[in-house]
């Protein structure tokens, strides 16, 4: 059933438990970081990075992700970098992924704001259209969204939480929610420090979230209060400074997530849950760690 909510009274009932449910992802699409580089600031945590890229380190740090995303029970794919593409790395972005209401595999394309990463939206349609997804776009013209940077399925339910105020339009999930017949909740964003929902957001489980509340606008934080029994808050330097807020939640009860923040890694394990950690350190000068890097699949 596709429905838009926007506050708490449009809830009306809804809840995680009675959305259908949907099988999680069983693996996620890479691309290595070959031309990787800082080139323009997009976000402020590029600020004072510009051409500062160690890309052997890079390398290093993103074979970490992918044996981290290995190990903890994904497929991993891994498609071919392009040279003049910098921000390739980061696979979330370009599309979306999911399953249908009969199960079927669907790629949404992205429309990205900076012209610099448009081109790796046609090489995503080309890779997801070969590996048997049904391909959509966007019906309306120029209308903005950054794929699995702001969309984000709700740990095993037909739930999608989409956020957007800076690079997706909320117009965006009207069409997304047809696409996939589902319930979107639509979370603003009002930092730009965290100008994706991917960097202030993370479910962990169909009960659980870490999230930097400063994120977001008062409505939206309501609704992530209302629907998840359990709300952990990271700390400001683990959320600004190190995106700890950019896990992946993996099989197992698993959360990868960037080396160093104590504080999330604390609540994670009192949690009931395993932070594997990882250094991403290279991603974060373009404001990115283990979840940009990734698109998932289904």
């Amino acid at each position: 059933m596709s429905a838009l909510i926007r506050a708490l009274s449009d809830l009306k009932g809804i809840t995680p438990k009675n959305i259908a449910p949907m099988e999680g992802p069983s693996g996620v699409l890479l691309c290595p970081p070959s031309y990787y580089d800082v080139l323009e600031v997009k976000n402020p945590m590029m600020a004072g990075h510009l051409g500062r890229v160690d890309r052997a380190g890079a390398l290093a740090q993103w074979e970490s992700v992918r044996d981290a995303l290995a190990g903890s029970g994904f497929s991993v794919s891994v498609m071919d970098p392009v040279e003049g593409l910098e921000d390739m790395v980061f696979t979330a972005n370009p599309s979306f992924a999911g399953r249908g209401p009969r199960g079927e595999k669907i790629c949404v394309l992205g429309s990205m704001r900076h012209p610099s990463r448009r081109r790796e939206t046609g090489l995503h349609e080309a890779w997801f259209s070969k590996a048997g997804y049904q391909i959509k776009r966007l019906k309306t013209p120029g209308l903005r969204f950054e794929g699995g940077g702001d969309a984000v399925w709700h740990p095993g339910r037909r739930l999608l939480w989409g956020g957007h105020g800076f690079r997706t339009e909320p117009e965006a999930y009207e069409e997304i929610s047809e696409i996939f017949d589902c319930t979107v909740v639509l979370l603003k964003l009002s930092n730009e420090r965290f100008y994706h929902l991917d960097t202030c957001f993370c479910p962990l489980t169909q009960d659980s979230v870490l999230i930097y509340p400063p994120a977001f606008e008062r409505e939206s934080l309501e609704l992530i209060l209302r629907l998840f029994p359990m709300v952990l808050v990271a700390k400001e330097h683990e959320a600004a400074g190190l995106l700890c807020c950019n896990g992946v939640s993996a099989p197992g009860k698993k959360i990868i997530l960037q080396k160093g923040a104590d504080g999330a890694r604390g609540a994670l394990t009192g949690a009931g849950l395993f932070p594997i950690e990882v250094e991403t350190g290279e991603f974060l000068k373009s404001g990115g760690s283990a979840f940009c890097m990734k698109a998932f699949l289904y």
